[in-house]
């Protein structure tokens, strides 16, 4: 029984990630049953054993985008007790994250995905002012700490954050994989930091 739950887990990922893939390539009005299948290499029917359809689909998507987020923060602060280093960290982690998942920001801001669905829509909201949030705090506890400016607004610069990562999917897609994100990541960091940090010189 383990061993078919697991297998099951395993189907049900590769089912949301070929539908990462398809939103990433073309769209969210393109996604279909028919492609995820072909995409994951299974017949289509084998598509309702684990979902009730693409709808269904779209709301693990999310489920499965929220995750990785949480996960990215976890993460980051296991690794350090400086808010500074996490930011840094989970940075890092959000852009390969969207290295590997180019679909994410369409998924969270284009409206394709929750026109006419204000429960989604909802979701999709959540998201967003849930990551917001753990950037907040971040901020907040290096005021504290003082390694963060008194002046620094912990929601704007959680959202100046996001700015310097989720675009850079968006126009990684338009150059078809030119832009090269470890450069970028590597330039941005010491602007942001420069703007909010205490500065010991």
């Amino acid at each position: 029984m383990r061993a078919k739950k697991t297998e099951t887990a395993i189907r049900k990922n590769q089912i949301i990630r070929a539908a990462l893939d398809l939103i990433g390539s073309k769209g969210v009005p393109s996604l279909s049953i028919a492609g995820i299948a072909e995409q994951v290499g299974i017949v289509p029917s084998a598509i309702y054993s684990h979902f009730n359809g693409k709808e269904d689909i779209l709301d693990e998507v999310l489920a499965y985008i929220k995750n990785q987020f949480l996960e990215n923060v976890s993460q980051a602060r296991k690794k350090t007790p400086k808010a500074l280093d996490r930011l840094q960290i989970l940075l890092t982690k959000q852009a390969h994250m969207l290295n590997e998942n180019r679909a994410i920001p369409y998924v969270v801001f284009a409206d394709g995905i929750y026109t006419g669905n204000p429960e989604r829509k909802a979701k999709v909201g959540e998201i967003i002012m849930t990551f917001l949030d753990m950037i907040q705090k971040i901020i907040a506890e290096g005021k504290q700490e003082g390694s963060i400016r008194d002046d620094v607004i912990p929601a704007t610069a959680a959202i100046m954050f996001i700015g310097m990562i989720m675009p850079v999917a968006i126009i990684l897609t338009l150059s078809d994989g030119l832009f090269d994100i470890n450069e970028h990541m590597k330039n941005v960091w010491p602007v942001f930091c420069r703007c909010i940090a205490v500065n010991n010189d």
